[in-house]
């Protein structure tokens, strides 16, 4: 009886949006990508306000399911992406250019490097830079071998952040932005992650299939997307209580979720070339403004020590992290992090994908695998190197003890509060934290920004949205798609608030796993596209 009222409230909430929109757009949406993700979670946020501990107890027992049976894929693929990503770029492929041989760049270097760094960053890095240590710091696995060597401890702790926001993460980026900016520029293909995938389904991946595959990504982003929402709305409720005395509460981080959501729904309209753009670049110079003043206020000779020691680590363990050999993938750690972070990224991927190979146009493909692999997983390197290595050096006494400094920020007030208490160590704290509460802001409306235009871009038809970087209304067919970056802007924004504000980290963790698994997906079907793709060229079939 349940189910039956959910579905006829979801039937009346779609003939209400289609009342709501004007006519040209409702014709100009694919309904194929557009409703089924949307009822899902429609379905999904209803029956979390019904009766949220069963939701939450029915969710869990399938995403623990999920997780033992395709947490070493998860791993396995990941790590491919990246051999894949390096193959490459040794290849003959690598000299292509991205919309054939007379195409020009849409944007300059360094505006690429920014919009590209931004689009996949979000939030994360912010969050989780000095938090995540923490974590390793206090309770490290079993299979690290770091018991009792204190120095083991802090190297194992900062290589892990390597291993999870470097590399790895941004091979899961780059395999599937790079078979769509090919299969729509140099192949024909559509707007669609169905275009590459043809190369794997052949007719398939047109039409139905197509459709099937681009409301599965949809699906995925808007999940991971909720996620990273959850923690900048974490993050900046942490900071407005340090700067206002604010109190975290339920409605302190529904507030600051719709005041997110109407910036970056606001931005994404203005357009790619004013509020992406614009954005971007101030970020960017912010973000390494923060690392120096970070490095040079903190202890600068030993954060650079540190950072070298653990990038040995983490090349040293990279093969066997990052297959999950040995006992690694049956240990709950590796689930609880490794795999849980790969799949925040898998989440993102393939809507990002359309977006980062929309603007790749004109560079060649070794270029592309430069600035979305290579540069943004040194910048990651760099970043966690700094804000890591001074908290975890900020927490370890001359005996190498925990002093209880940051971890007990973690254990009062969650992993929000780790980097507010990392500031307050340093010099300037009540300038740097109001500071680090706007590049926080920033930092996720940027993101979402890019995003937003591509989830727009999906869900209409082909000849009724704009792939390039002009004015949507120089386009005959073209509707207006602000309909649908509001729709989308608010129910992630609804989401977002229900998991995090109720069930705080687990409810971040519950979202990004269900979204990693359509994006696992994708990502091993782009990857074959691009194999394919070579053998055709080595084969001359091209």
């Amino acid at each position: 009886m349940g189910d039956t009222k959910i579905f006829k409230s979801l039937v009346q909430i779609k003939l209400v949006l289609e009342k709501l929109v004007h006519k040209k757009l409702v014709k100009a949406m694919r309904p194929a990508v557009f409703w089924p993700p949307a009822f899902i979670l429609l379905a999904a946020l209803g029956t979390s306000l019904i009766n949220f501990d069963g939701f939450v107890a029915l969710v869990s027992a399938v995403n623990q399911t999920m997780l033992a049976q395709l947490g070493w894929l998860f791993s396995l693929a990941t790590f491919a992406a990246l051999v894949l990503a390096i193959i490459i770029g040794f290849s003959p492929l690598g000299r292509v250019r991205i919309g054939g041989a007379d195409a020009r760049p849409i944007l300059p270097r360094w505006n690429w490097f920014a919009i590209t760094l931004c689009t996949t960053i979000a939030t994360g890095i912010l969050f989780w830079a000095a938090a995540e240590p923490m974590y390793h710091l206090m309770e490290p696995p079993a299979f690290a071998g770091v018991e009792g060597d204190a120095r083991a401890g802090q190297k194992f702790a900062l290589s892990t952040l390597f291993l999870h926001w470097s590399f790895t993460p941004y091979a899961i980026y780059t395999i599937p932005s790079l078979a769509f900016a090919l299969s729509f520029y140099n192949f024909g293909g559509g707007y669609s992650l169905g275009g590459p995938l043809r190369f794997v389904f052949g007719r398939f991946a047109d039409g139905a299939g197509g459709a099937l595959i681009d409301a599965l990504a949809l699906f995925a982003l808007v999940t991971g997307v909720a996620a990273s929402l959850g923690a900048g709305v974490m993050t900046l409720a942490g900071g407005l209580g340090q700067v206002f005395g604010l109190a975290d509460t339920v409605w302190t981080r529904f507030v600051i979720t719709a005041v997110i959501v109407a910036a970056y729904v606001v931005s994404s309209i203005s357009g790619l070339q004013r509020g992406i753009k614009l954005l971007s670049d101030f970020n960017v110079r912010f973000f390494l403004a923060l690392c120096a003043f970070v490095l040079i206020a903190g202890p600068t000779f030993e954060i650079l020590v540190l950072g070298v020691e653990s990038f040995g680590v983490y090349m040293r363990d990279l093969p066997a992290r990052g297959l999950g050999l040995g006992g690694l993938m049956n240990d709950p750690w590796t689930m609880d992090w490794t795999v849980f972070f790969f799949a925040n990224w898998l989440a993102w991927a393939p809507i990002t994908a359309l977006f980062l190979g929309r603007i790749a146009v004109g560079y060649t493909v070794r270029e592309f695998l430069l600035f979305n692999l290579v540069i943004p997983a040194l910048f990651g390197i760099f970043w966690m190197t700094i804000f890591g290595g001074a908290a975890i050096l900020g927490e370890v006494g001359d005996q190498g003890a925990l002093t209880g400094t940051l971890t007990g920020a973690l254990q009062a007030q969650g992993p929000e509060g780790v980097v507010y208490a990392l500031f307050e160590m340093l010099p300037w704290a009540k300038l740097m934290i109001p500071l680090f509460v706007i590049a926080t802001f920033i930092s996720f409306v940027t993101a979402m920004d890019s995003n937003t235009h591509a989830i727009a871009g999906v869900c209409l038809k082909a000849d009724h949205h704009d792939h390039t970087v002009a004015d949507l209304a120089q386009r005959k067919n073209a509707v207006s798609d602000i309909p649908i970056k509001l729709f989308w802007g608010v129910l992630i924004g609804a989401v977002s608030w229900v998991m995090t504000a109720t069930n705080g980290i687990d409810g971040m963790r519950l979202l990004v796993n269900f979204g990693g698994v359509p994006g696992l997906f994708i990502l091993l079907c782009s990857g074959a596209a691009l194999i394919r793709i070579m053998v055709m060229m080595r084969r001359r079939q091209l």
